[in-house]
């Protein structure tokens, strides 16, 4: 009897788990470049159950099968489809459009493949480099940038842009060293004046552009909140340059929206409160049974 309450309880617990994920969702319907959220559950390592009889030389067994001892939410994973282009006009807006591909591989619209052999491959995906408040890198795919006072390119949250040479972009005209108001961008995300059309320059004289990388296994990337991804360092060999052969497309005066299913999620949201609420009344069953064998059969 308290396997099937702690079963009922695990189950509680990893449905409001996946409301959770459900709800933050919804609430990023608008972050611009947000990638939805999957709650994935699995059971408890089963245990086989057998049938015994007999004694001594003489015990048999049967097999009578498997056993599932509850459910939990493994991890969250996230579904990096390519969201929706919405447009600005701002010059600072920036999305990727991005559909890399492997030679050889073959991937669904959710972005994966299975070979042959059975093992899952996710498509690369491609983003924004970025730099937090500790000078650490980080990715993004939230194009929707600034300028701040010192001149440099910098996101919603104050964290810089990185350009390609692995410094921060500071839009400076290097006729009249003065900072540019605004700026072209290429589909390769190079950056031009926009005035006369000439490649902006850095402090070394090298042509300004985007850092995008391509990270070659998208399931790897954590989650930090306010858009940002990080990478362990035992995975930073996974995320690379892009390549020009590589198909991805810089959109400037455009932002990605986020690729949540707002329709599929309320559906999603209503089974999981229904899951739970079946498995607090199985709870409940327990908890009545529990009590009428202590009252009662006990009092016998």
């Amino acid at each position: 009897m308290l396997r099937g309450l702690y079963t009922a309880a695990a189950g509680m617990i990893m449905e409001q788990r996946k409301h959770d994920t459900i709800t933050n969702n919804i609430s990023n319907i608008n972050t611009p470049g947000f990638k939805q959220g999957n709650a994935v559950s699995r059971s408890f390592p089963e245990f086989m159950i057998s049938l015994a009889s007999g004694a001594g030389n003489q015990r048999t067994s049967f097999p009578i099968g498997k056993l599932n001892t509850g459910v939990f939410a493994e991890e969250d994973l996230s579904l990096y489809q390519q969201g929706d282009l919405q447009e600005t006009k701002n010059p600072l807006d920036v999305a990727i459009v991005s559909n890399i591909q492997v030679p050889g591989l073959q991937f669904d619209g959710s972005g994966k493949t299975i070979t042959a052999n059975g093992d899952k491959i996710f498509q690369p995906q491609a983003f924004f480099t970025v730099q937090d408040t500790n000078g650490e890198q980080r990715y993004s795919r939230n194009g929707k940038f600034q300028v701040n006072n010192a001149g440099e390119v910098v996101t919603p949250d104050g964290y810089k842009v990185m350009g390609r040479d692995g410094q921060p972009i500071i839009l400076i005209d290097p006729a009249t060293n003065t900072f540019l108001p605004s700026v072209k961008i290429r589909p390769d995300g190079q950056l031009l004046d926009e005035v006369n059309g000439q490649p902006l320059l850095n402090a070394a004289g090298q042509p300004l552009a985007l850092m995008i990388s391509q990270v070659n296994d998208p399931n790897r990337l954590i989650r930090e909140g306010n858009g940002l991804y990080m990478i362990n360092p035992a995975d930073q060999a996974t995320v690379t340059s892009i390549t020009p052969n590589d198909q991805v497309q810089i959109k400037q005066g455009y932002i990605e929206r986020s690729n949540v299913d707002a329709t599929q999620s309320m559906i999603d949201m209503d089974s999981a409160l229904r899951a739970y609420e079946t498995n607090q009344k199985m709870v409940q069953y327990y908890d009545k049974s529990l009590e009428k064998t202590v009252n009662e059969v006990g009092r016998v």
